[in-house]
């Protein structure tokens, strides 16, 4: 049977489905509309008897549904700033697409993960590039895992999915770690009630599989903003019309006049990539995106009514619907979206992705199975010899904070608060993680910070302060957590003044010649090896540069100890590409900054 969905299956919604936030009374109104259609549309179909017909008007109408519920979370989410990386600078670093393909088919490589099952060994394929949902790797891709061979020689095929009957070894995808759908899992036979060691199985030593990435010819890059609105940029056979710039989304129509190369055959590869930045410079989060234009939903509309009016599935209402869906995507020649920001915008990046003319590459995979423990007894350096360079461009802008100031971090703090349950009442004093941070270590100084509760005057202000028990109340300042328990005060407390420690690290920079470093660093290929005595981890940190000037993403570190929960005796750091240089940043002394704060309570809801 078609997939009469099968349009609407690639629209950009995943984001857009994961918003939890409040309801507004327009948008509860709306939901409240939705919810009436849906359950009208699912009442619908327990009328049509015919399977066929039920599948096919149950994916169309499900997909259009999906579709206008995303629609009104997008649009009723609240506008506030989310910061994200440039995620598109990867295409800049590589002079041909081609390079950036070469680039993520050669930097991948397999990891055997430290497991401490008898029966489970997980394996994770690490790629050279890592992208924020909802982006992925810009370029068609398709890997296919085949097999993998044992160190008894065993090949041992891989399966779509584990198999409780299967008496044998199997290798499926992992069911343990959903935020990375490529990890790999073999799996031993389990026989209850008997220990099997690991060990004493055969070992996993190469993972086979193939890959297949579609690079365009080029890629364009066009800047808009405001002023660009209603008008269209060329570049060749290549047309941008910014149809719409509103406060948190932009909408866009494309237009190729060169028709898409024939490798691509039906696939219709998302041509377009669009960032935001606000006016800080920064650029903001996606929060989802809607890449059906009006006119598609409306032709998908009348197809599922078409559909509705049928009483069975028949050969002939299958081509009628292939037919006519084939004749409307023919006229169309725009690609559409309307892309959602968290915050404000301020400019707009498009890039293009040319696809009228590609280079396809494929290649069989037989990759050795490698471990890197993060914690290792080893007294050797183990290599990791990487044939290709990735830079880390969000390094910069993670060590602008090594100069953090009182102020600044002061002024990052956040407060939240809730009570929903009266025994563990809370407010939260939150700051986003930093590069100060880090080096800030574990050792923090959690002294008791004072803090008064108060009642509310005649006026709503700060009034008398409330006698309390000890137990009442616990600030927990490495976590910046005040809880209060609303059973042990005498009244409702309106205010609670106090202070509460926060902690600022000051960070020397240092700046190395890789070919003149001091005692205890030292380079192996592409591997900075750092004695512990010397450098210790819990006030150094180290970032490496290439003689391109740019920061070399680091692929693992690995700490060597005498013994096992004892001593580290040097730290290993692998990057991607060979460093030139080094940037270590040590932290010289941690002050404490105290945090003053006057915070007015939310009164818990009366029983």
């Amino acid at each position: 049977m078609m997939d009469v969905r099968s349009p609407l299956a690639s629209v950009g919604l995943c984001a857009a489905l994961l918003l939890t936030s409040g309801c507004s009374p327009s948008e509860e109104q709306k939901q409240a509309t939705l919810e009436e259609k849906t359950a009208t549309f699912e009442q619908s179909l327990d009328g049509i008897q015919d399977p066929k017909l039920r599948d096919a008007i149950a994916d169309l109408g499900g997909s259009l549904l999906l579709l206008e519920r995303a629609q009104t979370k997008l649009a009723s989410k609240p506008i506030e700033p989310e910061y994200g990386e440039d995620s598109l600078a990867l295409l800049k670093h590589y002079a041909t697409p081609q390079a950036l393909v070469d680039t993520y088919i050669n930097g991948l490589f397999v990891l055997r993960r430290a497991s401490h099952s008898d029966y489970l060994t997980d394996l994770q394929p690490v790629f050279p590039f890592t992208f924020n949902v909802p982006e992925q790797f810009p370029f068609p891709h398709n890997l296919e895992w085949q097999s993998v061979t044992l160190s008894n020689n065993k090949v041992i095929p891989f399966q779509p999915e584990w198999s409780e009957t299967d008496p044998g070894i199997q290798l499926s995808p992992s069911s343990s770690n959903l935020t990375n759908p490529d990890d790999l899992t073999v799996t031993y036979p389990f026989f209850d009630g008997i220990e099997t060691e690991n060990k004493s199985q055969p070992q996993p030593v190469s993972l086979k599989g193939a890959v297949e990435v579609v690079a365009p010819g080029k890629v364009l890059s066009f800047d808009l903003s405001k002023k660009d609105v209603g008008h269209t940029r060329t570049e060749g056979t290549v047309t941008v019309n910014l149809l719409l710039l509103e406060k948190n989304y932009a909408e866009l129509e494309l237009t190729n006049s060169a028709p898409l190369a024939p490798e691509l055959a039906d696939d219709s590869p998302n041509p377009l990539l669009v960032q935001a930045r606000d006016i800080t410079g920064q650029f903001l989060t996606r929060s989802g995106s809607i890449n059906e234009s009006a006119a598609q939903v409306a032709f998908y509309e009348k197809q599922l009514a078409e559909l509705q009016k049928q009483k069975a599935w028949s050969p002939a209402l299958e081509k009628q619907l292939t037919d006519e869906q084939k004749a409307f995507e023919q006229k169309q020649h725009r690609y559409y979206a309307k892309v959602y920001f968290n915050g404000v915008i301020d400019a707009l990046q498009v890039n293009v992705l040319d696809f009228s003319r590609v280079t396809v590459t494929r290649k069989d995979l037989d990759l050795p199975v490698l471990r890197f423990d993060k914690n290792s007894l080893e007294k050797t350096v183990q290599a990791l010899p990487m044939p290709v360079t990735v830079y880390d461009d969000g390094a910069a802008s993670w060590l602008k904070d090594a100069s953090m100031t009182e102020e600044q971090l002061k002024n990052s703090v956040t407060i939240s608060q809730s009570v929903d349950d009266a025994s563990a009442a809370h407010v939260v004093f939150d700051h986003p993680f930093t590069f100060n941070d880090d080096l800030v270590g574990a050792e923090r100084n959690s002294s008791e910070a004072p803090v008064t509760f108060f009642t509310a005057d005649e006026k709503g202000e700060r009034g008398d302060p409330i006698e309390l028990p000890t137990e009442a109340f616990e600030l927990n300042p490495a976590r910046g957590l005040l809880t209060y328990d609303l059973n042990l005060f005498p009244e409702n407390p309106a205010f609670v003044v106090g202070s509460i420690p926060l902690f600022l690290a000051t960070i020397e920079k240092t700046t190395l010649d890789a070919t003149k470093l001091p005692k205890g660093l030292s380079l192996k290929d592409n591997a900075l090896i750092v004695d512990q005595q010397a450098f210790p981890a819990d006030s150094w940190r180290f970032y490496a540069k290439d003689a391109s000037g740019n920061y070399l993403k680091e692929i693992l570190g690995v700490s060597h100890r005498a013994e096992e929960y004892g001593t580290a005796m040097f730290d290993v750091h692998y990057f991607y590409g060979q460093p030139t240089s080094l940037e270590g940043y040590q932290r010289t002394d941690l002050s404490t900054v105290q945090y003053g704060f006057e915070v007015k309570l939310d009164k818990p809801e009366s029983k």
